[in-house]
Order: C-alpha cells, then structure tokens, then sequence
C-alpha cells in the first residue's frame, strides 16, 4: 500500500510541476522573467554579450565546446592540485591524472561516474569549488541545448535559434539555484548532513575498535545532484547513506527532483511552439515507457533472487539485499528506475545486487537513450530526435513528405537525427567490445561469466548515457578504464549535442507548411504508438545480443535450481 501511495503522491507533484514548472521555464528562455536583471546584465557585459545578440546554430555549438572544453580544463587542473588548495581538513592529495581527466569529463559532461569515493579522494574545495559548481553547470548546458532545438521548430525563416550564454545564465539564475536552494533546506532540514568540519573520529566501546565517520557539506550538493540529473553523491555510499538521504521524505524528494524538470520540459516545448498538445504527446510517450519500466523492475525485485533462493533462503519482503529496510525493495526500485532513465545515477542501494531482470530493467532504461523522461534538457532533445524519425517512417507510410509541427523533415534533418540516434549504441557496443577483448578490460569486474559481463556492459552504458550509476562490481579507478570511459561519456554528449543542435538551425531556417487532410498526424495517440516502436527498436534491438549474454543469460543460468 505504502508503494502505490508513494506513486500517487509523485504523480500529483509531477503532475503539478509538469504544468506550472513547465510554463515557467517557457517564460524563461522566451525572455519574459527577468526579476534578475541586475545579475544578468553585469555578466552579459562580461561576456560581450547580451539577448539581442543571436546566435547560429554554428556559433552556438562552438559556444558549448569552448566552454565544456573550458569547464574541463577547469576541474581538472583543481583535483590535480588540490592537496596546495583552502578547505581540506583531511589533507587529501592531488588525484592522479587518469582519474582526474575521467572525474572532470564525468562532471562537465552531466554523467558524475566516480572511480573513487568521495569522503576518501576529494578535498572539500574540490567537492564544492569544482564538482558541484559541474552540477550546476551541466544540467543547464543541456537545457539550453534542448531550448535551441525546440526553437527550430517554433520559428520561421530564422538564421538564429537563441544565445547560448544568456540560455545558461538565466537557466542558472531563473531554475536550477532557486529550486536547489529551498530542496537543500529540506535536506538540511530533515537531517542531511551539511559542515565544514572535518572527520569525527570516536571510540566503539562494544567491539574496542576507532571508527572515523566523515561529515562535509553534503546536504545542498545532495539537492542540486539530483534536481541537475547528476547523481554524483559527495559520499561513496551515494543516496544509500542517511547523511546523504536521511529519511523517507528526502527519498521522495530526491526521486521527485530527479523527475520534474525532464518531464516539465516537454510543456515548456508545447508553450514554446504554440500546441501543448505536442507536448502532452511527448509526455504520453515518457509515460508509458517510465511506467512500463517501473512496473516490470518492482515486480522483479519484489520477488526472490534465485541465487539467494537456491540456497534456500527465502523472504517474505522480496530482494531485499543491498537494499535499505528503510526504503523496501518497491520503492528503492522506483528510485532505481527513476535514477537510470533520466540522466542522474544516483543510488539509495547497491545496484550489482538487484536480481538479474531488476537488474537488466536498470540497464535497458539507459539503452533506450533515457528518453523517459531523460535528463535535463537531454532527454527532451533525445525524444525529439526519435519524434523526428517516426515522422519521417510516417511519412513514408503515407506517401507523403515527412512534416513536424509544419516543418519539413527531409534528408539533411533525418540523416543528422539517425546519427544522433545512433551514436550512443555504437559507442557504448564499441567501447564494451574493446573492454572483453582485452586482459586489462577483463580485470575490472569482481564476478565471472555473465555477471561479470554485465559489469562491464552496465559501466559503460551508464557512461556512454551519461547516467553515472554502477552496478557497483566493476573496479573503474584504473588507468584503462579511467580513459576509455571519459571517451564513452565525451562521445555520448557532445556526438548527439552537436547534431542536435544542426537539426535546430536547419528547421529553425525554415517555414511552415499549412496542414492539409494528408498531412500525418502528430499529436494523437497513434503517433505516441509510432514513437515508443521506433524508441524500442532501436534500443532494443540493437542492444538485445548484448543483453542476451549479460542478465538474460544469468537469469536462466538459475533455473536450474527449480
């Protein structure tokens, strides 16, 4: 009962915040909020910049690459040189190079993978002055490249499509900092830990051993890491630890946080290009999928492990190992989901212990290209890449030209939306391929046969999504796959962001097409139908031969013992 209650309440807070969240965010990136005009000229005038200087979609994707290549370089040269920095009362060292490239790729790129733990690597200036500073950076870059895509197609004969300093500023000022702000006092509020005094050490009496407990500033980053889609938690331990995610309320809170923007976006994208009923197309779409997930990966985790079961122990809760009882294996399956289809990876149990279809639940929502709902701005632009498609396959049934929202969708559009659609998978197979293939990829998981495999297929799935969880099996800080990850994680952003944002010009560059009685519907729920086919076929079946070696294999390799 508490788990239905739990998706009743978030379906009328999502509900809520998907209409006035959404048109909000519309009136936003429109230019019709600007109660923070007095912070935003000052850093236009920084930038030589301002709202009337547009941009090309050329302009504005080299715009993103200096400042994510900028915001790198940043990161990077603070954890190489963090043991000479302020704010580090546990005299932590620099980080190693390969782990420092792999760490400020992971932040900038939104991903937040750690090869390390936080408590034990990170000084505190680090944790606050270059990864949380990442958290808020990231999640905007995104939006503001959905917002440039979805202007496309709500102009006309447009040469620009928007300015991306001001995008990210007024996402920064306008969204991300007042949301995390009032998230980060409930947090606090409701026990989060948040100082910046260092480790308390204390005797055990019971077992005469010392025991240091770390403690920082954790509470507001914890608000920001899930509201961003980041998921990178300043802990080792991540959501499943009470410093971090002290009680019931801030595990609703965060699965909330972690949801609303991806899923309000797609109103704003009806506000923006004057049908809402797009919009709640899109939704539909998310939905469906998200629901589907939830419903499938609860089930399984509400059930035995058939590896614990064959030793025949049996409980009467479902899977509850690696899990937190103040959670339940209901609920730490939706905030699993949650996490794992949109952007963020953050996690309030150990994934590796999920049964094998829990498991494969968890992956396969990053495989579909975490479109439902995604993450901060990415999961909008991804859907629309796939709505794209299924226009052009609509077309074709039809026998008409493709048309969206009266644009024209033709070959130089459908060429750049396949390889934005297909990038991911090729990378992530790739990078999984070279990784079993080699002696030094092959050390990383701590299992044999198929588990292990999925290690390693999960890692760098999550990575290539730029999600960020673990299955928690595979040993990462290692120069192998510190390298070859920050490759999956800088090709899974910035090979989809870039064509992305080339479908935004070309349409934006065009105009509209009246409707006629032949033009293919795109607001029904018949094209929601088409767009969850052309999603679950390219997810699924590229993916699948993987997979099948990976959770399905390990699942029946149980079987046996029944």
């Amino acid at each position: 009962m508490g788990f239905f209650l739990t998706i009743l309440t978030l379906v009328v807070a999502l509900g809520f915040t998907w209409r006035y969240l959404g048109s909000y965010m519309a009136a936003v990136f429109d230019g019709r909020v600007h109660f923070l005009g007095f912070i935003e000229r000052p850093i236009y005038r920084m930038l030589g910049t301002s709202p009337e200087q547009e941009q090309t979609w050329k302009r504005y994707a080299g715009a993103l690459i200096i400042f994510s290549a900028v915001s790198i370089a940043f990161t990077y040269v603070i954890l190489r040189i963090q043991g000479s920095l302020p704010l580090n009362p546990q005299n932590q060292g620099n980080v190693g190079s390969a782990l420092s490239f792999n760490t400020s790729v992971s932040f900038v790129t939104n991903t937040n993978w750690q090869n390390y733990g936080g408590e034990t690597t990170m000084s505190y200036f680090s944790q606050i002055g270059a990864l949380t500073v990442q958290q808020f950076v990231s999640p905007a870059v995104g939006i503001a490249v959905a917002i440039a895509m979805v202007r496309g197609f709500a102009r006309r004969n447009s040469a620009t499509i928007g300015n991306f300093w001001v995008d990210i500023t007024r996402c920064l000022f306008y969204i991300l900092l007042p949301i995390a702000f009032i998230a980060g006092i409930i947090f606090v509020g409701d026990g989060a830990v948040q100082t910046l005094a260092g480790t308390i050490t204390f005797h055990d009496a019971l077992n005469g051993v010392i025991q240091t407990i770390p403690r920082g500033p954790i509470g507001f980053m914890e608000a920001i890491k899930q509201l961003g889609t980041n998921g990178g938690g300043f802990l080792d331990q991540n959501s499943a630890t009470p410093f971090e995610n002290p009680t019931g309320l801030t595990n609703f809170l965060s699965i909330f946080l972690l949801l609303c923007i991806p899923f309000a976006l797609t109103y704003t994208f009806g506000k923006m290009v004057g049908s809402v009923r797009h919009g709640a197309t899109l939704l539909a779409a998310m939905v469906i999928l998200f629901g589907v997930w939830v419903g499938f990966t609860a089930n399984a985790e509400h059930q035995n492990n058939p590896a614990v079961a064959a030793a025949h122990v049996y409980s009467p809760v479902g899977n509850m190992e690696g899990k937190e009882v103040r959670f339940g294996d209901t609920t730490t399956a939706l905030f699993g989901v949650s996490s794992t289809m949109t952007s963020t990876g953050s996690a309030d149990a150990s994934y590796d212990s999920f049964t094998p279809i829990g498991g494969l639940g968890l992956m396969s929502g990053m495989m579909l290209g975490e479109i439902a709902p995604g993450g901060t701005g990415s999961g909008l632009y991804t859907m629309l890449v796939y709505a794209i498609i299924a226009v052009f396959i609509g077309g074709l049934m039809i026998g008409r030209t493709p048309e969206y929202l009266g644009k024209k969708i033709q070959a130089r559009e459908i060429k750049l939306a396949g390889l934005a659609a297909l990038v991911m998978p090729i990378t992530v197979l790739i990078v999984t391929a070279v990784a079993v293939s080699l002696a030094v990829g092959r050390a990383g998981p701590e299992n044999l046969g198929p588990h292990g495999f999925s290690e390693i297929l999960y890692g760098l799935t999550s990575q290539g999504n730029n999600n960020g969880s673990a299955f928690g099996g595979l040993t990462g800080n290692t120069p192998f796959y510190n390298i070859i990850g920050g490759i999956d994680m800088l090709l899974g952003r910035f090979a989809i962001m870039i064509p992305v944002l080339a479908i935004g010009g070309s349409l934006a560059a065009k105009n509209v097409v009246p409707e006629s009685l032949g033009t293919f519907r795109t607001d029904n729920g018949m094209f929601v139908g088409l767009v969850i086919g052309v999603i679950l076929i390219i997810g699924g079946l590229t993916f699948f031969p993987a997979i099948s070696l990976g959770p399905i294999v390990e699942q029946l390799s149980h079987l046996r013992f029944f």
